[in-house]
């Protein structure tokens, strides 16, 4: 087991809600919204549990406490204390929910008991707890991440030049090639297609065709300028992939055939439908540009623009010229701080430093996707451009290699191969193989800078092993969604290089996508101009490595942009779901499936070990009539918050208010203090944090309900 690195990079310290409310989704069961606190009748006492805290989460360990309350046989008094926990879990973006498999109760403290009972109350709950059925809402542990300790994942080496950035008054279409176009010859034809692209571009008898799903159009030079095809051979048209997988409409159409702009080079167009239309933002000296995809604003004070690109703000001193300037998201105008979250440009706040929409998002990517992999799995079949060749990683040391002529990630130390394959680590004699699963990944592979294509293996981690499985987890940068400083970005920002020998071998981009930030799915990717009848078709497997690890297909071209595509991102978090079914459309963004998780997939079942649940296990009901507003301090200390929001004590079996005027008048008028380390602000933040969970937990269920149709009691 690599300790050093798991310990530099998995051991993330986490102040958050555990054990949240929402129940295992199963493939076709009807969901089911747990509330709480929760409880428990037992032949012995009636046990309630408040949403507990966690003190740490480190890779697939999860430790916590929480404020509980035991009322015993007989009695009608409870007895409060507090417990803490520690839980081996599972992690599932998909689902978003974080399913906890085995619990330990390593102590608990009842300061009101007395020694006796206390003894006997932590018997009692350590026999119990563990046979609760528990799993985690993922929205609820996002919301109560302590920022104060976070860990940076990403490097300071990020490369934020600007790409050309281009600004069009006319519809038009970014298409990126990737360098000089190289043709491959279509097999059993006389035909050509460019391969160094992700889209599909045909040449035949000196013509070239791009395909627009029903729209062709051609040009005589691959470059431009294009125009509509009206005829299209028959051969051509064959080459096209079924529409139901592959051919994605973009918002809706209004017959404009847009105009087809080829770039060589990393680039970003920006397509204004006319005349820019500008629109303030309530509240602030900003205003916004309304007829464009993208996110545009200007500084009324400064007459300076602003583009939100891969997460990344550039400004410039003019809209079409620039030049255009990387702004740290923590140097912005204050006024970007101002945008309300529900307003047309909410979305936006994710990128601004500061704000609760990015620090949720920064701590989403600070949250693995995990799962255990029996030993015995097949490896991967790794495929080389001829015999292995590798090159020694630049920034580590001189020991490791990597190979460059495959699309794998595979790498030499110390005469050993290693593999990252679908996010699990696999290890062989020879860089041919046979392949196994990997359990010691060695520390130098965790050196390697963002300036190499494979930056992303190193949210790659093994936790744990046993005879029979490997504990392995990712974290979002392995699919591209890194931190970087106080916000998060899509992609490094640098160019790499691709391989290109008898076979091309594409390597991850940042730029030329229009990649965009949505909190449920994560990033998602568009074109510039969404309103024409032009589709976009990917050639020949060419997306495999354009957007990170192989057989990783990101929104759109997984899941289709519906009419709701421009709605879902340019009304805040929610407002998107709700305008797409006003306009009868199909679910919006947020049913894409960028964040799938790689350990569910099909493809990759059969490497998943079956977790034996404990038979007869006991599910917590919601505690009828008691509030969740009891919480614990990491000394076992006891605080509730009242009505009015002021904080009370609990001290020699009762509550006593911390502040003249906020006493509970049921109880007798002395005073406490919150104890050390539970301060009002502490705990204020922690009453925040867990309405933001709730409200988060509740938003997302809400949204999937809508979008499936589905129904849940609550």
């Amino acid at each position: 087991m690599n300790k050093s690195a798991i310990r530099k990079h998995r051991g993330v310290l986490f102040s958050v809600m555990f054990l949240a409310a929402v129940p295992l989704v199963l493939a076709q069961a009807e969901e089911e919204v747990i509330g709480w606190p929760r409880q428990i009748d037992h032949p012995e006492a009636k046990v309630i549990i408040y949403q507990p805290q966690v003190d740490s989460f480190k890779g697939d360990i999860l430790e916590a406490r929480a404020a509980v309350s035991i009322t015993p046989k007989g009695k009608n008094e409870p007895v409060f204390g507090a417990a803490w926990f520690k839980a081996r879990v599972e992690t599932d973006r998909d689902k978003r929910l974080v399913q906890v498999l085995g619990i330990e109760v390593p102590r608990v403290r009842f300061p009101e008991a007395t020694p006796e009972q206390e003894k006997k109350l932590i018997a009692f709950l350590e026999k119990e707890i563990p046979k609760w059925d528990m799993s985690i809402s993922l929205d609820r542990v996002i919301a109560g991440l302590d920022l104060a300790e976070r860990e940076q994942l990403a490097e300071d080496n990020f490369k934020n030049d600007p790409p050309e950035i281009m600004v069009v008054n006319d519809p038009a279409i970014l298409i990126f090639i990737d360098g000089d176009p190289k043709l491959e010859q279509v097999e059993d034809s006389k035909m050509q297609y460019v391969v160094n692209t992700p889209f599909l571009i045909v040449l035949h008898k000196k013509k070239y065709y791009l395909n627009g799903g029903r729209l062709w159009m051609e040009a005589k030079d691959v470059m431009g300028p294009w125009k509509e095809a009206k005829k299209v051979p028959k051969d051509v048209k064959k080459l096209t992939p079924p529409e139901e997988e592959d051919v994605e409409t973009f918002g809706e159409e209004d017959g404009r055939i847009p105009r087809i702009i080829v770039s060589k080079e990393p680039a970003e167009l920006i397509v204004i439908d006319g005349a820019p239309d500008y629109k303030p933002i309530e509240g602030n000296d900003l205003l916004y540009i309304d007829n464009t995809e993208s996110d545009v604003l200007m500084n009324i004070k400064t007459q300076q623009h602003f583009v939100l690109l891969s997460g990344r703000w550039y400004a410039g001193a003019s809209l079409m010229e620039g030049p255009w300037e990387y702004v740290s998201s923590d140097e912005l105008p204050e006024a970007f701080a101002k945008i309300a979250s529900e307003s047309e440009n909410g979305h936006l706040l994710v990128h601004v430093a500061g704000t609760d929409e990015a620090n949720e998002a920064v701590l989403d990517a600070q949250v693995p996707q995990t799962s255990a992999i029996k030993r015995d799995s097949e490896g991967p079949k790794v495929e080389y451009d001829g015999e292995p060749q590798f090159e020694t990683v630049k920034g580590t040391s001189s020991k490791v290699e990597n190979a460059v002529n495959t699309p794998s990630s595979v790498f030499k130390v110390d005469g050993q191969y290693y593999c990252c394959d679908e996010a699990v680590w696999y290890i062989a004699g020879s860089a041919q193989g046979p392949w196994s699963v990997c359990d010691d990944v060695p520390d130098e592979i965790y050196t390697i800078p963002p300036d190499n294509p494979h930056y992303n293996v190193k949210y790659v981690y093994v936790y744990e092993s046993t005879p029979e499985v490997v504990y392995v987890g990712y974290y979002p940068g392995y699919m591209g969604s890194y931190i970087y400083g106080p916000t998060i970005v899509y992609g490094t920002g640098w160019w790499y290089r691709p391989w290109y020998g008898r076979w091309y071998y594409p390597r991850p981009y940042t730029w030329g996508f229009h990649v965009r930030w949505n909190p449920w799915t994560g990033w998602g990717f568009g074109v510039s101009f969404g309103r024409g009848p032009f589709r976009l078709t990917i050639g020949f497997g060419g997306y495999r490595g354009w957007w990170g690890p192989g057989r990783y297909r990101p929104y759109p071209y997984r899941g289709g942009v519906r009419r709701a595509y421009r709605a879902g991102y340019r009304h805040g978090y929610y407002r998107g779901v709700q305008a797409g079914r006003r306009a009868g459309a199909r679910p919006s963004p947020y049913t894409a499936q960028n964040r799938s998780n790689i350990y569910n997939r099909q493809s990759n079942a059969t490497r998943n070990a079956q977790r034996a649940q404990p038979a007869n296990k006991t599910r917590p009901a919601t505690a009828q009539g008691q509030r969740n507003n009891v919480y614990t301090d990491r000394n076992g200390n006891v605080h509730r918050q009242t009505d009015n929001g002021q904080w009370q004590s609990r001290q020699n079996g009762q509550w006593s208010s911390s502040q003249s005027g906020s006493r509970d008048r049921a109880q007798p008028q002395t005073q406490a203090r919150p104890s050390t380390g539970s301060s009002q602000s502490q705990l204020n933040q922690q009453s925040l944090a867990r309405q933001r969970g709730s409200t988060r937990t509740q938003n997302y269920q809400s949204s999937r309900s809508r979008s499936t149709g589905t129904r849940r009691r609550r």
